[in-house]
This record gives structure tokens, sequence and C-alpha cells, in this order.
């Protein structure tokens, strides 16, 4: 019994995956697909979802079989043992200083569309997005889920609402032919989309608080994978429509810009609003998971006030940690006028070795198709490894640096 309470149900992990996977990419992806693509974008997110599929059938049975708050670390330790366990949860921590401040600060971004703010007006705007986070957090797994539920229902309802009043109709659609696409952009359109993607290890890390994980956690993982999938798409056959991308055209601007086209100026405050929430729930999701890794390897250390749960048997201390570490680095960012884009991409590169990490636990750990998916989720890792290139040496560097620093000797539990 790891004590977290258990009470998520299908439709919560449903909103949790879904707005996990949309975040900031709904309204900044479709325009890229496009802009790199074209009309052969369409034809990209439903291959995207074919390759995705093998890796989130691996994390659905080991969340299934092994349900545990330490998530992708768990599954690693199953498999290879505690020091490697502690390694990916190092692995996976180390994306906190520049992740999480990075996603505030797109997130921020929809404040200065609506009123033009810069500087420490926006900072003070990230301040109280951690502290609203934190609030969250401190209610347990179920108030984050009831949230983003409701978020997803407000994406899904806005990418409905342009295609109703833009009358886009299913025979308008410009579906290229097979024959017509071409390889090239296609596989430039993919190595955009994927990180529209990455969300599945963070949401491992709640399997054990559904109510049913054995049942729930699975469905729920490869329902709102589908869900995301369908709104991308749809947001891409928008863009398309009006034409709303183009050299010189800030992404994240284009289904924004749309909506006021279709419904005017005063809609802005509808996409604005709607795409911010949006990234509060991927950071949401995102910090939550890292201070259930954080109760969770505390588990291992004798009197470890980072261990304990609250009276709503919510991991309040880790989550206070993780949010603490996060204000710091985020007020250190602001101050030093850091460049994060380059960061951005080398962290990139840690979440596809957790991936392939965890594909490698699967395949030792499952059985029978679960392991087969497992097996071509490795293939799948390496290949996108390699598609990363020469940035993907900083993730390697880290995980071996782990591997010599941290300290190999068993830790005695409680």
């Amino acid at each position: 019994m790891n004590g977290l309470k258990q009470e998520l149900g299908l439709a919560q992990g449903v909103g949790l995956l879904s707005t996990s996977l949309l975040g900031t990419g709904v309204f900044a992806v479709p325009a890229l697909a496009a802009l790199v693509a074209g009309d052969d974008s369409l034809w990209a997110w439903p291959v995207l979802i074919l390759l995705v599929f093998p890796i989130a059938i691996g994390f659905a049975a080991l969340g299934r079989h092994y349900p545990s708050a330490g998530g992708a670390a768990h599954f690693v330790g199953m498999a290879f043992g505690p020091h490697m366990a502690r390694v990916t949860g190092w692995l996976f921590l180390s994306v906190i200083p520049v992740g999480l401040p990075a996603a505030l600060q797109i997130a921020t971004g929809f404040w200065q569309a609506l009123f033009g703010w810069s500087g420490s007006e926006l900072l003070l705007v990230e301040l109280a997005t951690l502290l609203v986070i934190w609030l969250l957090g401190t209610r347990g797994a179920g108030s984050s889920a009831n949230l983003q539920t409701i978020i997803a229902v407000l994406i899904v309802a806005l990418i409905v609402a342009i295609w109703w009043r833009g009358g886009i109709a299913p025979t308008e659609i410009p579906w290229p032919s097979p024959a017509e696409v071409d390889a090239g952009n296609l596989f430039d359109a993919l190595a955009v989309m994927f990180w529209c993607f990455v969300g599945l290890e963070a949401f491992a890390h709640l399997a054990s608080e559904f109510r049913d994980p054995e049942r729930d956690f699975p469905r729920a993982l490869l329902i709102g994978l589908l869900v995301a999938g369908a709104v991308y798409w749809g947001g891409t056959v928008a863009v398309l429509h009006f034409h709303a991308y183009g050299e010189g055209r800030a992404a994240a601007a284009s289904l924004p810009g749309i909506v006021v086209d279709l419904f005017g100026q005063h809609a802005l405050w509808i996409a604005c609003i709607i795409g911010y929430l949006a990234c509060f729930a991927s950071v949401n999701i995102y910090t939550q998971s890292f201070a259930r890794l954080v109760w969770s390897q505390a588990q291992q250390l004798p009197q470890s006030r980072l261990g304990r749960l609250s009276s709503r048997q919510a991991p309040v201390n880790a989550l206070s940690a993780v949010v603490g570490c996060c204000l710091l680095c985020t007020v250190a960012i602001y101050l030093l006028d850091l460049p994060l884009d380059v960061l951005i991409v080398y962290a990139n590169g840690i979440f596809i070795l957790i991936y392939l990490l965890c594909m490698l636990a699967g395949c030792r750990l499952l059985q029978g198709r679960s392991r087969l998916m497992a097996i071509v989720g490795c293939v799948l890792c390496l290949g996108l490894l390699l598609m990363v290139g020469w940035k993907s040496l900083y993730a390697l560097g880290m995980l071996a640096a782990l591997w010599i620093l941290l300290p190999k000797q068993a830790l005695v539990r409680q």
C-alpha cells in the first residue's frame, strides 16, 4: 500500500492525459506542422499516433501491472535494480530547472497578448501560477483531474467552434493521396510533432492513484492519446483551411488569429484564456508527477520529511520542494535573462531517453503482445535519439554522470 489516495476514475484520467499532451502544443504545433509539410501534415498525425501507440501500450501495460508513484523510475528499478531506478528518477528530475520555467514563460505569453505585459508583470503571473499549482496539489490528484477534465472539454469545444463557424466540411479537407505525399516533408513534420506526445512518462506517476488501476489506467492512457491526436489533427485542418501559417508569423498566434477572424476581436479573450489553461494543465501534471517521484524516492530514506503525506494523503512536502525549486529557477532565469530554447532541445533528449529506459524495462518485465510493443517502442525511441542527433549526447552524458556519481549501495527502507 503506497499511501496515496486512490480517487481517479476513467474520465478524470482521460482529462489529465489529454491536457498534458495538448499543453502548449495545441496552439503552436499545427501551424508548425503545416509550415513544414503543408497538406502532407494531415497524414503525419495519424502516422505519428501509430508510431506512438506501441510506446503508449508499453506504458499502459507497465502501469497496469506495476502501478506506483515512482512511475518510470519504478518500472526501471523493477527490471534493472534500485541503482538504475535512482538514476532514472534523477534523470527525470533534472528537467525541473529548465522545463517547468520554460513552460511557465510560454503560458504567460497569453497574458502578454491580452494586456501587453512584460518583464516583472509576467514574472508575477508565473509565480501566481506556481502558487495555484501548489494549492491544487495540496488537495490531492482528484482536484487536479477535475480541473483538467474541464480544460480538456474547453479545448475540444474551441476546435469544434472553429470548424462550425468556419464552415469546414469533411469534403473540403485537402487530403493528398498517399502517392502524392512527400516522404521528406512527412519525416520533417514528425520530428516537430513528436513533442506533442511527451507526457506519457509523467502520467505514469499517477497510476497508483486510480481507483482501479488495472482497468482504468491503460484505458485512460490510450483514450487520452486518441483524444489529443484528434484535437491536433482538427487544429491542423483549421490552420490549413484558413492558411493561418507562414514565415514570420508566430505559430502560437495561429488559432487565436482564426478565432478573432471568425468571432471578432472580443473573442481573443476566450482563445487566450483557453491557451493559458492548456499550458497550465501541462505544467500542473508535470509538477504533480515530479512531486510523486520525489515522495516515492524519499520512501527509501529513514525519517525523510519528503516521504510524508498530508491528512489528505497528498505528498505536500515533496510538492513544496518541487515548486520551491521551480520558483528559484524561474526567478534566476528572469534575473539572468537566460536563453531557454537550446536548453529545452537538450531536455527533449532526456525525455526520449526515459522512454527508451521504460521500453527496455518492458522488454524484461512484460509478456506476450505487451512485450512485443515494448520491443517496437525501443526501436522507435532509438530512431528518435538518432533524429535528435548530436544534441542527444547531453542526455546520454547526464545518464552516465548520474550512474557514476549516485551511490550504488542499497538504501534501507523504513
